[in-house]
């Protein structure tokens, strides 16, 4: 993967486990996508007419906006192989490429 993948993570901070998504997912990004992602956190309660935009009907819901297709992942991102295939991005590449 070449291109940045756009990623908006719709949370509501009222429930407990927003925290917790969030880091989950950054961690899962960090060590998969390293440099390769942008990643907009987006509280709909702050932004409730962007989540009535992207059709968002439960939280945490994340959305590949870029490259296509557009998909989505809602509920728990604990699983990092589920959360990679949902997103239709996988690490086949990165295991390929020797380092250094």
């Amino acid at each position: 993967m070449t291109a940045k993948c756009l990623l908006k993570l719709y949370i509501l901070k009222q429930k407990a486990d927003f925290q917790k998504a969030i880091e989950t997912l950054k961690s899962i990004l960090e060590t998969e996508l390293k440099g390769l992602y942008l990643l907009e956190v987006i509280n709909v309660s702050e932004n409730p007419q962007q989540a009535e935009e992207d059709r968002i009907l439960a939280t945490p819901t994340l959305v590949k906006v870029s490259p296509p297709p557009v998909r989505k992942i809602i509920g728990d991102f604990s699983d990092k192989e589920k959360v990679l295939a949902g997103l239709g991005l996988t690490t086949e590449k990165k295991e390929k490429v020797s380092p250094g």
